[in-house]
């Protein structure tokens, strides 16, 4: 097991990015709603960010309203990569 420290808010949005089965993809009003703050999506976006262990907390399946992928610390290169890997893993 893993100790992940942040405040309530961020370990509420960690474990709602958990929930998420491979190759999907969600965006950031989802997950600050799926945290029990459904207008706190910038304060989401922020706890995204924040993931310490993003290998574990699979913060590269949350994109933007609108389609786009929005950023990744790791940069978009990687994110698309992950995204890509996951789809092809769980495609039939």
């Amino acid at each position: 097991s893993v100790l992940v420290r942040g405040t309530n808010f961020q370990i509420n949005v960690w474990r709602a990015l958990l929930r998420l089965s491979p190759g999907t993809l969600t965006t950031y009003s989802h997950i600050a709603a799926a945290a029990g703050r459904p207008h706190a999506v910038r304060a989401a976006a922020s706890a995204i960010g924040a993931n310490p262990v993003a290998w574990l907390i699979p913060c590269h399946r949350v994109i933007r309203a609108e389609g786009t992928l929005g950023g990744y610390r790791w940069g978009l290169e990687r994110k698309t990569a992950i995204i890509a890997w996951e789809h092809a893993r769980v495609a039939p």
